[in-house]
Formats: structure tokens, sequence, C-alpha cells
């Protein structure tokens, strides 16, 4: 990850331009990584201060940006939980990943160098108070996004998570598009595999949540005997559920519960 002075994150933010509405904003940054603009909604709560806690917010496969804010009233869940909620656009089929053609999309480096820096210049954020989620897609973009630098989030999440990536059945049709069809190297980028190698040493547990009929639940559970077998705290719940708007809705609030539980320094059972 690279790190940047004052001054060229100062210039980093004059592609980002802003239209406000209330507390939300919608946020586009001009991504020479991305090859192209990254528009993002953000979600301030009406008492919004310094010490506001961020949720990152990921969507799944085949959406956009606006996708959980068309489904759900983010901006009354903000109000009501106290959290800036921030929703990037991982595009239709990015996995949250850097593609393997460097003239493609390159989303991890977007994120190091310009969405999380851009955010924490604008928003004061702090890694005690900044939380990453998502469902499907988005679940195994935010555990990876995570395990790149823990320094940056309080801890991660995953709703009906893609955490076994050569799983899915997206793999030779959509997913090959940007990593190749390399079964090692698809291995190598799964969540479950990463976090063996990455999460030792955490304290704040993982949150790993699926509907039980959902067909990535046995994802969720893989990854989780991955973190027990490494001594990785996770909060893992199964219940009733599909892979479904539905139960994202729901999960949405479970994790916001967790995270706010954690920031309180509530009884966790442990």
């Amino acid at each position: 990850m690279k790190h940047f002075g004052r001054l060229a994150l100062l210039g980093a933010l004059l592609t980002l331009t802003t239209l406000k509405s209330g507390a939300q904003e919608k946020i586009i940054i001009n991504s020479p990584n991305l090859k192209c603009n990254d528009t993002i909604l953000v979600f301030s709560p009406e008492a919004a201060s310094a010490q506001t806690p961020t949720l990152f917010l990921l969507h799944g496969w085949s959406g956009d940006w606006s996708n959980w804010s068309t489904k759900y009233d983010l901006q009354e869940i903000s109000n009501r939980t106290g959290f800036r909620i921030i929703t990037p656009d991982g595009f239709y089929n990015s996995w949250y990943l850097n593609n393997i053609d460097p003239a493609k999309m390159q989303y991890r480096t977007f994120v190091d160098e310009e969405l999380y820096p851009q955010m924490k210049e604008r928003y004061n954020l702090k890694r005690e108070t900044t939380f990453i989620t998502g469902l499907s897609m988005g679940g195994h973009g935010a555990i990876n996004i995570f395990l790149d630098d823990t320094t940056r989030f309080r801890t991660a999440g995953s709703m009906s998570g893609v955490l076994d990536l050569p799983s899915t059945n997206l793999r030779k049709s959509q997913m090959s598009l940007v990593i190749g069809m390399d079964s090692l190297y698809c291995l190598s980028q799964s969540a479950h595999t990463r976090v063996a190698e990455r999460g030792k040493g955490l304290s704040t547990p993982l949150v790993v949540t699926s509907g039980y009929d959902d067909f990535y639940a046995t994802n969720a559970e893989t990854f989780c005997k991955v973190c027990k077998e490494n001594k990785i705290p996770y909060i893992l719940m199964l219940s009733p559920g599909k892979h479904s708007w539905k139960y994202w809705g729901f999960a949405l609030e479970v994790h916001l519960q967790i995270f706010k539980a954690i920031l309180e320094g509530k009884n966790l059972g442990f």
C-alpha cells in the first residue's frame, strides 16, 4: 500500500465533486486506477461530528453504488444508529479485485490510493470507529479489503459472502474476466485462504452472517472453521434466509448492532 503526503492527498481531492441533499452526499472520484469514475453515496446522521463512526457498505455482483439505497432507507438507518454509511460503486463485476490486466480496473489499488485516503481526509476517519461489510461479492470484498491493511478498520463483516471464490457458479462466466482461469490464483484470492495468512493477531471478531438456505452458507461455515483453527475471533450467525434483499436488510441491522456493541465495549461473550 502506498502512503501519500498531505499535499498529494489534497491534490487527489481535486478530482472529487459533491452534490449535497440534506445529510446525503453524492461524491464522484475520477480514478486513474479504475480508468473511470466511481460514484459514492454517503449518508451521515443528523448529529454527525468528528467522532461519528463510519461503515463502508459494499454491494454484490451485478449491482452498483445505488443498490443499497434503493432497497433500504439508509438515511433513516444512519440517523437511528448514529453511523455514517458510505456506499461506493464496486461495479457490475469487479469482485473488488485488481484485474489481472493492468490496463483494466485495479479496484484494490483504487481503495488503497484513492477511496480510503480521500474518505479519511474528508470525514476524519479513525481505525477504532471505522468498519466495513458487504453482501455476496461485497462480502468477499469487505473481508479482503480489511485483510489488506487491518490498521484502517476496527473489523469487517460479510453477509452471504462469496468467501471461497472457486465455489461460485460465476467462476467461469464472470470472475474469469477479472482474474483469469488459474485455479490456484483464484484460491489464493479467496477470503478463507487469506484470513489464515493475514488474520493472525486480530482481537476484534469478524462478523459473518448468512441465511442457512443460501447456497453460500457453506462459505460462511468454512471461513469460520479456518478462523477457529487459526485462533482468529469471529461471530458466525446462520439464520432463516436465502440469497435475497430481504435477508440482507435484516443482516445489515445485525452487523450494525454488533459493530455498535464493539464501539461501546459491551459484552460480546468473551
